[in-house]
C-alpha cells in the first residue's frame, strides 16, 4: 500500500496543469458561493380536539357492535355442541420380567463366518491380479 501511495504523490507532482483566469475565477467564486443549508426542523400539525374523540367514539362504538353480535348469536340447529369428556381408559398393568440376552455363540459364529468370507474375498481378488499380470 505505501509503494501504490508512493506512486500515486510521484504521478501527481508529475502532472504539469496550467488553469486560465477565467477557470480560476468561476472555481473560486462557486466555492465562496457555497453556504451549508440548515435543516428545516418539520412543521407538526396540531390535530384538532374532534378528531381525538372522533376516532375514540369509533372505537368505542366498533368495539360494541361486535360484542352484540357475538352474544346475540344463538346456536343453530348444526351447530355442534360440546359435550364432557370421557373418562379415560383404564389399562391393566402388566408385570414385565425383564432379562438380559446371552447373545454371546451367535456372534463368535457371525464374527467367524465375516473372517472367513473377507479371507476368500482376499484370495479371489489376488488371484484376479495375478491374472492380469
Amino acid at each position: 500500500m505505501d509503494k501504490l501511495a508512493n506512486r500515486l504523490r510521484d504521478d501527481a507532482e508529475r502532472i504539469d496543469a496550467t488553469i486560465s483566469e477565467q477557470l480560476d475565477d468561476r472555481i473560486r467564486a462557486s466555492l465562496e458561493n457555497v453556504t451549508p443549508q440548515q435543516p428545516r426542523q418539520p412543521e407538526r400539525k396540531a390535530r384538532p380536539v374532534t378528531f381525538w374523540w372522533a376516532s375514540s367514539l369509533t372505537g368505542v362504538a366498533a368495539a360494541i357492535a361486535v360484542i352484540a353480535l357475538v352474544n346475540l348469536q344463538s346456536p343453530g340447529p348444526g351447530t355442534p355442541t360440546t359435550e364432557p369428556a370421557s373418562p379415560p381408559l383404564l389399562l391393566p398393568t402388566i408385570e414385565w420380567q425383564a432379562e438380559t440376552a446371552v447373545l454371546v455363540s451367535p456372534l463368535e459364529e457371525e464374527y467367524e463366518n465375516l473372517q472367513s468370507d473377507l479371507e476368500k474375498a482376499e484370495q479371489a481378488v489376488r488371484q484376479d491380479i495375478e491374472r492380469l499380470f
